[in-house]
């Protein structure tokens, strides 16, 4: 080859076209910048990161504990299963052995606390042990939980140690134990015997299914379900929204160097899946730095053993994939009405006015799946996810319609002091961030007026009226065996303890006619009461009384019940006043009735009943004569006497600890209502504070935007007095707007549920105290955010690198 054809140029060849990258690697490479983005992006962009990061994480923290609450409530379950007696299966009496127990129900009550507890004596050197109990207590001895020895221990349990009385030698470990604050105990005993109402066992663990869930429940809990999860839902949306006006300044500047739209968006979504992802890290972290304080933390008298606070997997999975799927959908869809260019963004022009037809679709939408549901009644099998949408539907629908609202009502605003019109101004310019802030508690304020509602047409279904008569005697106190020396026993004693006023005492069991009935015919029965004359007189109208009279007494106006009474009940006749069996053989303990008996008039007594049935004194008839009979007593205290109630079951206690003593109610709550309403009370505690956080985490970044412009004013001489004034209005005018929609919507939302359930509306003022709610909130937001307003209207907010 010659030098000429060395330095000859070769002929021309077109360029070998690169290989387009594949879309999975455009995503890819776009959501890697993003992320670069929020980590390396500044000072600024950390800011924006880790605002979204603690927005996102406290979100996720109370969807960690919402996850948490099924494995709390199957612990709960179990441990109070496995420490239940257990019983024969046919229910026929445990015969006595080596491993066998006697025990009885020793609960008492505290200052308005429950202490458990049981009275144990082993038949023999195997006894069976409680859960948690490494050994029977012996004799004057006992074994108590945490909580239990700490009370003890301090000056405030003074008058329980009295009334226990046995001294401490253990303590039971937390499988005996449903939760870390709960009073427990187990005493040993050498005279518990079953004719004192004790009972036999061979073991614990009780394998018992739970009653069914009432209907009427299973709506409460869906409509609660969703009124507390849905606004965590909302904050979390808003938060990945955090600093969105910067971040659309900064991907103009990408726009400026060659980046399309499409790109910008997916950079755009790569800040928020960071932002996303720290978010649940920091929740997690939140999350495992509040479990170990679960056991110290008492909710509405509610704790739990950090150990039972574990996400369900499934609810846990479905939140890790649900969070970053959430901050991706949101940024996106909010870019959709942001126009990025290279030397700006347009939405800082007039923004086209918001339409309102779509936005009344869903609350119409939710009202027609509800009406759909049908009625509801005590045995109707509810189907929950009809109930879950409808109500998602209508609270959604009362979100979406809140930013029209505000524009709506902002727009027509003029005049007025500075603050005012500052106020004003900003919401006329950009309501969105405002609004977002505020709709989390339109939600759940919404969501509460509904429940509230749906609770109080439910109320008599579940609150009843006990008919008892606390202003007459407010203590019933009983023993599982008649004593006319325990009875006498019990007027003493209590009419001589501290606080009490008032004390009826009397044995009294169920008698009896004698003889042989005719086929398909009941037996005669009827109840044979033994106590003095003042006793008597509070249980029937007595002309007069001496020991050793006897009346039958009628209930005024029920002519078939007093003819039941006197088939029984007959002067000069006989009476069986229970069996008795003597060497094998089954003997009726007969009483004639005295010819002398007198018909008489029943009143009502302290625990509400008309007793009807044969009356008599000591003298009559000695109630050990009564094989089946029970001694009680009712009792009167002064209200103002403290710790009345305390001293009257420290007396109880000295005169045979198997008594059970019961405070007379006028109204009597279901145990699963309870427990329902507990569990509203502790979520919408918690959901308030959410609230306010994700109110106050907002209210920061907003005046973190508008910084330079907060110094600006202030350079120009406007006083910081009004720049506060003005934030106060800018959050309180969005929050009062949100309460006044989420009125109207809580109350038609309760109105359809409580004609789901054929209920009426009992009160429609429940809406007050979340109304009162919601201006506390905002008083509270804006205080916590003066600090740092202060801080942000300083001269130096102008300057710029």
């Amino acid at each position: 080859m010659t030098l000429l054809d060395r330095t000859r140029p070769p002929a021309y060849a077109p360029p070998v076209p690169k290989r387009a990258p594949g879309r999975l690697r455009t995503w890819a490479r776009d959501l890697g910048l993003g992320v670069r983005f929020a980590a390396a992006g500044g000072r600024e962009g950390w800011i924006r990161t880790l605002l979204t990061a603690v927005g996102v994480g406290l979100g996720v923290t109370l969807l960690f504990l919402a996850a948490s609450v099924p494995g709390v409530i199957d612990a709960r379950a179990e441990r109070d299963a496995a420490r239940a007696v257990a019983e024969t299966a046919d229910g026929a009496p445990v015969p006595r052995s080596d491993t066998t127990m006697v025990w009885i129900n020793a609960e008492t009550e505290y200052r308005g606390d429950t202490v458990g507890g049981q009275l144990l004596r082993p038949d023999g050197a195997r006894p069976p042990l409680p859960p948690g109990v490494a050994k029977v207590p012996g004799p004057r001895e006992m074994v108590v939980s945490p909580a239990l020895r700490k009370l003890l221990d301090s000056p405030d349990g003074a008058l329980l140690a009295e009334r226990l009385g046995h001294r401490v030698v253990g303590t039971i470990a937390d499988a005996g134990l449903l939760d870390p604050e709960e009073l427990r105990f187990y005493a040993g005993s050498d005279t518990l015997t079953k004719a004192q109402g004790g009972h036999r066992t061979a073991g614990y663990g009780s394998g018992g299914q739970a009653d069914p869930m009432n209907p009427y429940l299973v709506v409460l809990i869906v409509l609660i379900s969703v009124v507390l999860l849905m606004p965590v839902g909302i904050f979390i949306a808003t938060a990945v929204r955090f600093g969105g006006e910067r971040r659309d300044r900064r991907l103009a500047a990408l726009r400026l160097v060659g980046a399309d739209v499409a790109m910008t968006r997916r950079i755009a979504a790569g800040e928020a899946l960071f932002g996303a992802a720290l978010g649940l890290l920091a929740g997690f972290a939140f999350f495992l730095a509040l479990r170990p304080l679960a056991g110290g933390v008492r909710l509405w008298n509610l704790t739990a053993f950090p150990a039972d606070l574990v996400p369900a997997p499934r609810l846990a999975a479905l939140i890790v994939a649900a969070v970053p799927v959430v901050a991706v959908g949101v940024t996106l869809v909010a870019l959709r009405s942001v126009t990025i260019e290279p030397l700006g963004v347009v939405r800082e022009a007039r923004p086209r006015r918001r339409q309102l037809w779509w936005r009344l679709l869903m609350p119409v939408a939710g009202v027609t799946i509800l009406s759909t549901v049908g009625t509801v009644g005590e045995a109707t099998a509810v189907d929950p996810y009809p109930i879950a949408a409808g109500a998602v539907l209508v609270l959604t629908g009362l979100t979406t319609l809140l930013p029209w609202l505000v524009e709506a009502v902002v727009a027509g605003l003029t005049g007025g002091p500075v603050p005012w019109q500052l106020a004003a101004r900003r919401l006329q310019l950009n309501s969105g961030p405002a609004s977002r802030a505020v709709i989390g508690i339109t939600a759940a304020v919404a969501g509460a007026i509904a429940v509230q509602m749906t609770f109080a047409g439910m109320h008599e279904d579940f609150v009843r009226p006990t008919g008892q008569d606390p202003t007459r005697a407010n203590i019933t106190i009983e023993a599982f065996y008649g004593s006319a020396r325990l009875a006498q026993e019990m007027t003493d004693g209590f009419r001589d303890t501290k606080g009490v006023t008032a004390v009826v005492a009397v044995a009294e069991s169920y008698v009896v006619r004698p003889g042989p009935v005719a086929p398909h015919e009941i037996q005669p029965t009827t109840i044979l009461t033994v106590g003095s004359c003042a006793t008597l007189r509070e249980l029937a109208r007595l002309p007069s009384c001496e020991d050793g009279d006897t009346f039958v007494s009628h209930v005024p106006g029920k002519k078939k019940q007093n003819d039941w009474v006197d088939k029984t009940a007959r002067p000069g006749e006989p009476v069986d006043l229970g069996s008795r069996t003597v060497n094998g053989v089954t003997l009726p303990a007969l009483w004639t009735l005295p010819a002398s008996a007198r018909t008489v008039e029943a009143r009502t007594d302290p625990v509400g009943r008309e007793n009807d049935g044969i009356l008599a004194t000591p003298g009559a008839l000695d109630p050990s004569r009564m094989p089946d009979a029970r001694t009680s007593a009712t009792i009167r205290t002064d209200e103002r006497v403290t710790d009345a109630e305390e001293y009257v079951r420290n007396t109880a206690a000295a005169l045979d600890p198997t008594m059970w003593v019961h405070t007379f109610k006028a109204v009597e709550r279901d145990k699963q209502y309870a427990s329902v309403q507990t569990g509203l009370f502790i979520g919408g505690t918690a959901t308030m504070a959410l609230i306010a956080a994700s109110m106050l985490v907002s209210q920061i970044e907003q005046l973190r935007e508008r910084r330079r412009l907060l110094s600006v004013l202030v350079a120009f001489g406007t006083r910081r007095s009004a720049l506060a004034w003005s934030v106060l209005w800018q959050t309180a005018i969005p929050v009062a707007l949100g309460t006044l929609l989420a009125i109207a919507g809580g109350l038609a939302l309760g109105a359809v549920l409580l004609n789901m359930t054929a209920k009426r509306v009992a009160d429609w003022w429940v809406f007050a105290p979340f109304a009162g709610a919601g201006v506390a909130v905002v008083l509270l937001v804006t205080v916590a955010s003066l600090p740092p307003l202060w801080r942000m209207m300083r001269p130096d907010g102008l300057r710029s690198e």
